[in-house]
């Protein structure tokens, strides 16, 4: 008899403008999609090059589209990129090599969207939800995808975004317990009303629970989202 063949399972490329982001999509990948083939792009001059100039400007468009016809020539079959500032960029790339291509907060927007609706269903208020970010530049980009996003859906929003400045520098010195801490303490003074609240960087995934235990809303963060989410869309397309 002949052995039945099996089909090679799905190849991924996870792209980052930071360090920071490889190990919480790491862990979300082992624990959600084990068996994707994942192989990883790192360019951490991205997330330096776009706080430096304070907006995204066409040239680093370009080398997101770079990256993303570098990892479909490798044999990728869907990219997901971990970088939170970089919205335009990264839906030129996704139309540049035509494979499922997913932004890094797509999934948890919906999610947070869909929490807001339950929240306001029965009232004329808009459905209050939270984002906390620890890198400044991304909070302009993803509270204009996210306002966008519910427009296009007709759904009232009212979006409130906390920066917790030095955050990220304690996690890259290694101080992950006062990153945690840190993210804890502005989502617990700041959010405490919301539907739902977001952590906006892959890097902040880690602390999740500790700002779960300061509020008593969803706490949503885009890693365990995102792995979800682009399963779905390719085992679709």
């Amino acid at each position: 008899m002949i052995a039945a063949m099996q089909t090679p399972a799905a190849r991924v490329a996870l792209i980052h403008a930071t360090a920071l982001a490889v190990a919480p999509i790491a862990s979300a990948f082992e624990r959600l999609w084990p068996e994707a083939r994942r192989m990883n792009l790192l360019d951490d001059s991205l997330s330096v090059d776009r706080a430096q100039a304070g907006e995204l400007t066409p040239e680093m468009t370009g080398r997101f589209i770079d990256l993303a016809r570098y990892a479909k020539g490798t044999g990728c079959d869907g990219i997901l990129f971990t970088c939170s500032a970089f919205g335009p960029a990264i839906e030129a790339a996704g139309d540049a090599v035509g494979i499922p291509t997913l932004k890094p907060n797509e999934a948890m927007f919906e999610e947070a969207l869909a929490l807001g609706v339950g929240a306001s269903a029965g009232t004329d208020q808009p459905a209050r939800l939270g984002l906390i970010a620890t890198f400044a530049a991304s909070i302009p980009s993803m509270s204009e995808e996210l306002l966008a996003l519910a427009r296009q859906r007709g759904q009232r929003i009212e979006l409130h975004t906390v920066f917790v400045p030095e955050a990220m520098d304690d996690l890259a010195r290694g101080d992950a317990g006062l990153h945690h801490r840190k993210v804890a303490a502005a989502g617990g003074k700041d959010l405490r009303d919301c539907a739902a609240v977001m952590l906006a960087q892959f890097s902040m995934a880690q602390a999740q629970p500790q700002v779960q235990a300061s509020l008593s809303c969803p706490v949503l963060s885009s890693p365990d989202c995102a792995v979800l989410a682009l399963k779905k869309r390719m085992n679709h397309a």
